[in-house]
């Protein structure tokens, strides 16, 4: 699997073609890894890129226009993909997916996926990802597409031991999803915060779906509240928390879109969120990731 790095000063990344997936960040500072190592016994990820679905569509299938198709994994085709490399320098890099015949056969859209990781010339613990959609082909082009990078603790501290933090807020709605995957918007909580913040041990291992809620930015907080990861996600409908009890890792997790709903059975243009492009239409998406020291 090819591999490309990005370095600076303080960070060095690694970027693989496979998904256009972060594999590694190591901080070189701080001399530890700073992104989940996909161990295959826990969560053989790092921070995949969820496209076109994000989750799980409800009995592994989909309708257009009346025609159904299968998607039996979640998170959609692109992470298991072969991008290709159409610009590297030393502190950038942009990847791009287009369709196939056997994408059509799974997605019935023409597409050119483009995926730039970007270090920050002023702030060097500062990574930009920027995504760039684009429908090709003929008809309104659906989609959803979501980010899912997981990070690793300080050393020696446990995630129960961390905060998670949604700057400027003092309480926020969420739902999680049922045992096989799907949403269930229904069975909304409050999530109550302490200065901002929350404990993620609270509801190990729900995952928390804030939707529609505006939130410009969450943060993975160390024990004694300064932040060790900050994530900026204002343009995004959907935020996700989440992370496997059995890993040291949290799922800061960016989304336009989500997972179906239980028992949904409509069109995928009726989907929560969904995105939709004319042909020729681009839409340009962006986040960061602040690393701190």
């Amino acid at each position: 699997m090819a591999m490309h790095v990005l370095e600076n000063a303080v960070l060095k990344l690694a970027v693989a073609d496979t998904g256009a997936e972060l594999s590694s960040v190591y901080d070189k500072e701080n001399r530890l890894e700073r992104l989940w190592g996909a161990d295959p016994a826990v969560w053989n990820r790092h921070a995949p890129i969820l496209f076109p679905f994000v989750g799980r569509v409800y009995n592994k299938t989909y309708r257009v226009d009346g025609r159904e198709y299968s998607m039996k994994t979640q998170h959609g085709f692109a992470r298991d993909l072969d991008f290709s490399c159409t610009e590297e320098t030393a502190d950038s890099l942009c990847q791009v997916l287009t369709s196939t015949e056997a994408t059509k056969a799974l997605y019935p859209w023409d597409f050119r996926l483009q995926i730039r990781h970007r270090l920050d010339g002023a702030s060097p613990r500062l990574l930009h990802i920027e995504w760039d959609v684009s429908n090709t082909g003929e008809g309104t082009m659906v989609y959803s597409i979501g980010g899912h990078p997981g990070f690793l603790m300080p050393a020696g501290v446990q995630k129960e031991d961390c905060r998670i933090a949604f700057p400027g807020r003092e309480e926020l709605r969420y739902f999680g999803a049922s045992p096989a995957g799907f949403g269930l918007p229904g069975q909304q909580k409050t999530l109550p915060l302490e200065n901002g913040s929350a404990a993620y041990a609270e509801d190990i291992p729900e995952t928390w779906i804030f939707e529609g809620q505006h939130i410009d930015a969450v943060q993975i907080l160390r024990p004694e509240g300064s932040p060790w990861v900050s994530l900026n996600c204002g343009e995004f409908p959907i935020l996700a928390v989440w992370a496997n009890p059995a890993g040291p890792f949290v799922c800061l997790e960016p989304w336009f879109g989500r997972c179906d709903d239980e028992g949904f059975a409509g069109d995928v243009s009726e989907k929560p969120f969904v995105e939709k492009l004319g042909p020729g239409e681009t839409k340009h998406i962006t986040y960061s990731i602040e690393f701190h020291k």
